[in-house]
């Protein structure tokens, strides 16, 4: 029950009327018996969210597109990964001082750590702000990056940053060199309504490819379908998700939730 005791956490971005992180987290503070409560909130700009947090004493929030790399102007402290990202997706509000710190690079590599990422051969695709944080989480677990992106200049510039190797999309007869033994997707390719859309051919892979999307409407992406039918290992979009939401809600209330608890009730309050 809410009342004037009631801390207030919320996820910021627009659209994010279908955002599921308002499922995980309040099913997070419900289950830790911590009185609080996480809405979603879609302002017109970052200043009216710096607004909102601050008038409104909102005690943790999560930033999503398209305020990720904008935010950091307003902030009065921003850790140096998320420094290095360029992008914050997770804040603090400690009486009026505003931190930011970036989750998702962990996220990313967190599914992929039983696999291994030291020494692997690891390909991304996209050169976006989500790709920022993956390919970051990536060289930070020393693997070796390729960036493979439709627009030259800013997958060169992703590349350059990391000392990758870069691919163009269409470039049919070089992507075959690729031979990635963790692949990514981190571009909208395949996401719904646009579910029979590939982001990747598997003709440039092997069954013993990994394959990760971090798409997870739907689920099952039509690059996740194709991969497992070839026999290759595939992550789905929910994991990378979920423990973006577990480093957001330890960063706020020192606790550590569980992953699997907060997946069965995304997937069924979300009937997915």
């Amino acid at each position: 029950m809410i009342d004037s005791f009631t801390a207030l956490y919320g996820i910021f971005g627009n659209p994010v009327k279908h955002s599921q992180s308002p499922i995980i987290h309040n099913f997070a503070f419900q289950y830790h018996n911590i009185n609080a409560v996480y809405l979603a909130f879609e302002p017109d700009g970052i200043s009216k969210s710096i607004e909102a947090i601050k008038n409104l004493n909102i005690k943790g929030a999560s930033i999503t597109l398209p305020f990720k790399e904008s935010i950091i102007d307003y902030l009065d402290w921003v850790e140096e990964d998320a420094a290095a990202i360029g992008a914050v997706n997770t804040v603090i509000n400690k009486e009026g001082f505003l931190q930011g710190f970036n989750t998702d690079y962990k996220a990313a590599v967190e599914p992929l750590k039983p696999f291994g990422i030291r020494g692997k051969k690891v390909c991304v695709i996209g050169s976006g702000g989500a790709a920022q944080a993956v390919a970051y989480g990536i060289y930070k677990g020393k693997g070796n990056l390729v960036i493979v992106n439709r627009n030259k200049k800013r997958g060169e510039t992703l590349a350059a940053k990391y000392d990758a190797d870069f691919f163009l999309l269409d470039d049919k007869e070089n992507l075959h060199k690729i031979q990635p033994d963790i692949l990514i997707n981190t571009t909208p390719i395949g996401m719904s309504p646009n579910i029979f859309d590939l982001s990747f051919s598997l003709d440039y892979l092997n069954e013993h490819t990994i394959v990760m999307d971090i798409i997870y409407t739907p689920l099952k992406t039509r690059l996740l379908n194709e991969a497992q039918s070839k026999g290759c290992t595939v992550i789905d979009g929910l994991a990378m998700f979920l423990h973006q939401g577990a480093h957001q809600f330890r960063l706020w209330t020192g606790i550590t939730p569980d992953i699997e608890l907060m997946r069965k009730t995304v997937l069924k309050d979300g009937n997915s």
